[in-house]
């Protein structure tokens, strides 16, 4: 009886806990920002479910000896991005991203002889419908993710695990938090993060932003404020900025 009381202590403690991360009917407040800067009346069709076809797919340009490559991220680009064992280890497997999300590669090669320093967070598209898209850090999709997970996949993982002592001692939190932190762990790894790039450095990574509205027909990516030529006081005195233009076009449903 001590032990059923527990258990029924655990599992009401267990909700309790998945309510602040959106599996009891609670968004997070990421999900209720708007997904771009543009006509409000454009909200509806931005951020849905989309398999996205832009063309052309790989593009590379190079200012002031830094070469830059950028490539469409499509879902099986994705999925078999993070199959790979070697790079993601324990957490491969998983494609942490969402189809209410366009994703890029990219990679950026110093060879100016200086050091360089990037900021995802400043990176821009822009749609052909008058709408601007800022870059998602990871809390972006783990939210996604959190909304989006049902809670009886969840509670069952909690009992699969369960065994003698767990209620004795309180809540077997890696089980629970294991995909979270799977999804988490793959975006830290795979994500552009901000910094110095010395030179000599070639840096790659995914930027993510949420997908656009579903008429539009070309995108522009701008990769800005890519700093450079550092003085004396470490003050930068040149400022680089990489555009790239796709055509876009929705795939059809199979």
């Amino acid at each position: 009886m001590k032990v059923h009381r527990r258990f029924v202590t655990l599992l009401t403690a267990y909700g309790l806990l998945l309510t602040p991360l959106g599996c009891g009917g609670r968004t997070s407040s990421l999900l209720l920002e708007r997904q771009a800067r543009g006509p409000i009346v454009e909200k509806p069709a931005i951020a849905q479910q989309v398999r996205w076809v832009l063309e052309p797919a790989t593009q590379i340009k190079t200012q002031s000896g830094v070469e830059v490559t950028v490539t469409y991220a499509p879902l099986e680009f994705l999925n078999q991005f993070f199959s790979n064992q070697k790079v993601f280890g324990q957490f491969a497997g998983l494609n942490p991203y969402f189809l209410e999300q366009i994703v890029f590669y990219v990679k950026i090669a110093n060879r100016s002889g200086k050091k360089l320093r990037l900021d995802p967070d400043q990176f821009v598209m822009v749609d052909d419908r008058g709408n601007q898209y800022q870059s998602l850090s990871a809390d972006y999709s783990t939210a996604l993710a959190e909304a989006k997970a049902p809670v009886g996949t969840l509670t069952r993982g909690l009992l699969e695990d369960a065994r003698p002592g767990y209620f004795g001692v309180g809540l077997p939190v890696g089980k629970i938090i294991g995909k979270p932190q799977q999804r988490f762990a793959l975006l830290k790894i795979s994500n552009l993060q901000a910094g110095y790039l010395y030179d000599g450095v070639v840096y790659d990574g995914l930027v993510a932003f949420w997908s656009p509205h579903q008429q539009t027909q070309r995108v522009k990516l701008f990769l800005t404020n890519l700093k450079t030529d550092f003085n004396a006081n470490d003050w930068p005195q040149t400022t680089l900025e990489f555009t790239f233009e796709f055509t876009a076009e929705i795939l059809p449903r199979q």
